[in-house]
């Protein structure tokens, strides 16, 4: 699958196989995001590999999930993520411009994570003061987000959007993902 390919597949995964992801396996999801673009190579954006099972249970206790589809959207038992990836800026090292770090270092992650066949869910929506104290994160790390991680245990479908950009579930359990359609994103 081309990366092109993988980026139109790819789609976040919120229903997720027990099966427990390699420690190497994660630390390549990191070493794609640390490669990816930096406002002038500052590299301030650090990582937290969660995975042992206590500590997953904990930050999965702290996060909320698909506010739109809520409580439909929350992993149940046995479909909850194996790993999480804490992502964390370094204010040592930079204040500001780490936005767009961020998103180009977790699309490089995510998307690896999608080839390895290993779901993600970009998350935002956290109790942040928790998982840092969970994560014991010095005062000089600054908690943005977690990636929610494991094998795919469901397939979302992504459907030009028809009136709502608003995701949803079918009578059959599927997520649905309204897209813009490109001539809509597109301005002449």
């Amino acid at each position: 699958m081309s990366v092109y390919e993988s980026i139109l597949a790819r789609r976040t995964i919120r229903k997720f196989k027990q099966e427990k992801i390699k420690r190497q396996t994660l630390e390549k999801l990191v070493n794609a995001a640390r490669v990816a673009p930096s406002a002038q190579n500052l590299q301030p954006l650090k990582y937290i590999i969660v995975d042992q099972a206590e500590k997953v249970k904990d930050i999965f206790e702290n996060v909320r999930w698909a506010g739109f589809i809520a409580p439909e959207g929350t992993p149940k038992k046995g479909e909850e993520p194996t790993a999480f990836i804490a992502v964390l800026v370094d204010t040592s090292i930079s204040t500001s411009g780490w936005e767009f770090d961020l998103g180009a270092a977790v699309q490089n992650l995510i998307l690896t994570a999608w080839e390895e066949g290993i779901g993600a869910c970009w998350m935002g929506a956290i109790n942040k003061p928790k998982i840092t104290e969970i994560l014991s994160i010095p005062e000089h790390l600054k908690l943005i987000h977690v990636i929610a991680l494991g094998y795919i245990g469901e397939q979302p479908v992504s459907e030009d959007e028809g009136g709502s950009v608003r995701y949803y579930k079918d009578e059959q359990g599927t997520l649905h993902v309204p897209k813009r359609k490109l001539r809509d994103v597109i301005l002449s």
